[in-house]
């Protein structure tokens, strides 16, 4: 088996991805497999709940924020020209000018168009990424964004280049369809959309399938809290011939052991037997 990226994702947040991706990586690393879980919900992370794993390191993400000088500035207006993310707010009638750091990239534009010399950098802390063993051979990323930071991308990026290249990399990816969602799985294999069977449901699950569809990725449904609801879901995956991975049924004693930080997969064998599955079925999708 060559090295595989999984991402855990949905159209819509409470659906249980991190359910589905703390059970496939605990199973993987029983397994034996060399794997590792990154946490890319960054905005509210919480994997570690349920896998508390042992801190190895801490990493600091910045954004290099540019800063005008008014006393060096000629107000030509370059800088505001060359922002494609309309960052810069521009009066040349005033001639005022100014960063507006929550719209900025940090693609450098703005330095490389101003002659005048008036622009500098100062560095915003964006988040920090914090790297967890958890076993011998397993391995946890969390990226953990700070309050007020418009985009957890950047944190969701290095998140990810932590987790590095191991056998099995699954990656719990954000709700929503996103950029965050997008830088996700972009970089994966694979992508498993978890759902469940109501109208809400299928809605966002269209919009997810069609994202991944034009990113390219392939992608199977895990169909979570499934028996309440009605057929739609069944019967739209049937007709556009999408695959049905996986059921997961309404139960209550699934949500006592998830309520509690529990693990389906540890605590009771038919379940584990249904996320191996799963996983095999994954992984084979890569040797096909």
């Amino acid at each position: 088996m060559d090295r595989m990226r999984i991402a855990i994702a949905s159209g819509k947040g409470g659906t249980g991805k991190t359910f589905v991706a703390t059970n496939l990586f605990w199973l993987a690393s029983e397994m034996g497999m060399e794997c590792v879980l990154a946490d890319c919900d960054a905005e509210e992370p919480n994997v570690a709940g349920f896998l508390p794993g042992d801190t190895e390191s801490v990493t600091e993400v910045f954004q290099q924020v540019p800063v005008i000088d008014p006393n060096k500035c000629t107000f030509c207006g370059k800088c505001y020209d060359y922002c494609a993310y309309n960052a810069i707010l521009y009066l040349p009638e005033k001639r005022w000018i100014q960063v507006l750091p929550d719209l900025c990239h940090d693609c450098g534009a703005c330095s490389y168009a101003c002659e005048a010399g008036a622009i500098t950098e100062k560095p915003r802390l964006l988040g920090k990424v914090k790297r967890s063993a958890y076993g011998p051979r397993s391995r946890l990323t969390e990226g953990r964004s700070e309050v007020r930071v418009y985009s957890a991308v950047a944190v969701i990026k290095k998140a990810i280049h932590e987790a590095g290249n191991k056998k099995v990399t699954i990656l719990d990816s954000p709700p929503g369809i996103s950029c965050p969602f997008i830088a996700t799985v972009d970089k994966a294999d694979y992508v498993v959309l978890v759902s469940e069977p109501t109208p809400f449901g299928l809605h966002d699950l269209k919009l997810s399938v069609s994202t991944v569809q034009q990113i390219g990725k392939p992608f199977g449904v895990v169909i979570n809290k499934a028996g309440p609801g009605n057929r739609e879901m069944y019967e739209w995956l049937k007709e556009y011939d999408i695959p049905l991975l996986m059921e997961i049924p309404f139960d209550r004693e699934i949500a006592r052991i998830y309520s509690d930080g529990g693990l389906l997969s540890r605590e009771h064998t038919s379940y584990r037997e249904m996320f191996r599955r799963l996983l095999k079925q994954i992984l084979h999708f890569q040797s096909v």
